[in-house]
């Protein structure tokens, strides 16, 4: 067995990015940016006010003062003269400062009568005026990679950016295998139940970016499995489910051998999840995954979500971990690094007591997997945990 540092590293160097394409900025939220993009304009493009009010000269401002108001300037529609002394110009949030005002007087400390404005008594120092390029200017870039969520299309859009460069989804194919699996809607027989996991990995891996394909499920023979493997030969990543242990139905590994799989490893010491293995099929990368449901999903938090993070150009990189307070005590952990499900009480965590690899209720109810390394000493309440958000 290898650990799970050791099996994120070989699983890491079987996968690359796989290229970029452009697409529509209306079809880029959720892609993963592939090239720097510039700012073609500088925002705002003028000093624009934020407030609605008056636009006068500073100098000018003091309780009382009085003007005469020449004209009107709106979002879209500036005032073409200049503000000379003793003049204003009525003024709307966004809209260029007029020549020659340097303050805009907000509306409410003011009093008009016809072209007649008066100001207040107590004239606030802030001139309420946005500098151009406040937000941004022309040849600012906004780096690669990087996830694009919605307020970065927001400010693409105001770049003026209407095409980008994001990295090419990953086509992933998903073969369950298993004489015991039928589809979901079906009627399983007496010995028979629910492909599950093909579909919550596929739910994880869609949702990270990835397209998955569900192959048909492959039975526990030789030419099942092969035809599953020629069917999914033309994926960016395949991923078994089942099938990898070391029983006389596992055909996994032997078909995969038979086919040309060059084998990166096999079996890691972690729980649940034990029997990984990885490796690449007709320069393929294939990930082995094993058939209990939790064992499964946890294994592809845990390798195959960071693998397609590295795929679509984002940094090589483990799950992200968070430390949280421990809220109960625990016994010496065993030498395998343990990926226990658990809940979230009042901003501590605590482990389900049934760790059961088959239970997919205790995973969905589960907030996030809580970490113990090998032979961990024995915890107690308040210790500080490592933990992965689910």
């Amino acid at each position: 067995m290898i650990s799970v540092e050791d099996a994120l590293f070989h699983l890491f160097d079987l996968v690359s990015p796989i290229g970029s394409e452009q697409v529509p900025l209306r079809r880029a939220a959720g892609r993963v940016l592939a090239q720097d993009v510039t700012a073609t304009r500088t925002q705002p493009p003028f000093a624009a006010s934020s407030m609605d009010g008056y636009a006068l000269r500073r100098a000018e401002v003091e309780p009382d003062a009085m003007f005469k108001v020449i004209g009107e300037a709106a979002a879209g529609h500036r005032f073409e003269g200049t503000v000379k002394p003793g003049q204003a110009v009525r003024i709307f949030t966004g809209a260029p400062i007029p020549d020659g005002a340097d303050f805009v007087v907000i509306q409410e400390d003011t009093t008009r009568r016809g072209d007649l404005l008066m100001l207040g008594h107590d004239i606030d120092g802030k001139d309420n005026i946005r500098p151009a390029g406040g937000d941004f200017k022309a040849g600012d870039v906004i780096k690669a990679p990087r996830i694009l969520r919605p307020a970065d299309i927001a400010l693409l859009a105001a770049m003026n950016v209407a095409d980008v460069s994001v990295h090419i989804m990953p086509q992933v194919a998903i073969i369950a295998t298993g004489d015991e699996l039928v589809q979901p809607g079906e009627d399983p027989g007496p010995d028979q139940i629910i492909a599950s996991n093909s579909f919550g990995l596929a739910a994880l891996l869609e949702q990270i970016g990835a397209r998955c394909r569900m192959i048909p499920i492959a039975r526990d023979t030789a030419g099942s499995l092969t035809q599953a493997f020629k069917i999914a030969r033309t994926a960016d990543l395949i991923i078994t489910i089942g099938g990898a242990s070391v029983g006389d139905h596992d055909l996994v590994a032997p078909v995969a051998a038979e086919l040309g799989m060059e084998q990166s490893f096999y079996k890691v010491a972690m729980r649940p999840g034990k029997p990984l293995m990885a490796g690449r099929l007709r320069d393929v990368p294939m990930i082995g995954l094993p058939g209990n449901p939790v064992s499964a999903m946890v294994c592809g938090v845990i390798f195959v979500a960071p693998v397609i993070r590295k795929m679509l150009g984002l940094p090589a990189q483990a799950a992200p971990r968070t430390s949280m307070p421990l809220a109960c005590d625990l016994p010496q952990g065993g030498p395998r690094a343990h990926y226990m499900r658990a809940t979230l009480r009042d901003g501590a965590v605590l482990p389900e007591g049934n760790q059961d690899s088959s239970l997919l209720s205790v995973l969905a109810q589960a907030d996030v997997l809580m970490v113990r390394p090998p032979h961990d000493a024995p915890r107690e309440i308040g210790d500080m945990v490592d933990c992965i958000l689910l």
